[in-house]
């Protein structure tokens, strides 16, 4: 059974920054790695995702430009990094596997 284990939410004010990390206990069975969004009373949203093999990289028209994700293969971790952001950002954050695992959630509010 693979855990996501996410952390780096939090508080930030409006233009500030946070970063998201998310650890995985086993990679096996995946090329890809990323995070979704779900904010009160609005569909989940995929934010970014990266693939193993090339390196390439996804991230939704909302938070290009802003946001940037990473991996540290040696510490089998993601990493978001979130810059410039905004009240619309606020919402509960979830690392998510192409195998379909999905972490617990990391609750990011910006005011």
């Amino acid at each position: 059974h693979v855990q996501l284990v996410e952390s780096g939410g939090g508080s930030a004010q409006a233009g500030g920054s946070l970063r998201l990390s998310c650890v995985t206990s086993d990679y096996t069975g995946t090329y890809c790695l990323g995070w979704f969004r779900q904010a009160p009373g609005k569909e989940r949203e995929g934010v970014a995702f990266v693939y193993f093999g090339g390196g390439s990289t996804y991230y939704a028209d909302s938070v290009k430009g802003r946001f940037t994700i990473s991996q540290d293969k040696g510490k089998n971790t993601v990493y978001l990094q979130m810059n410039s952001l905004k009240p619309e950002d606020t919402a509960l954050y979830y690392c998510v596997t192409s195998s379909g695992y999905w972490g617990q959630g990391t609750q990011v509010t910006v005011s």
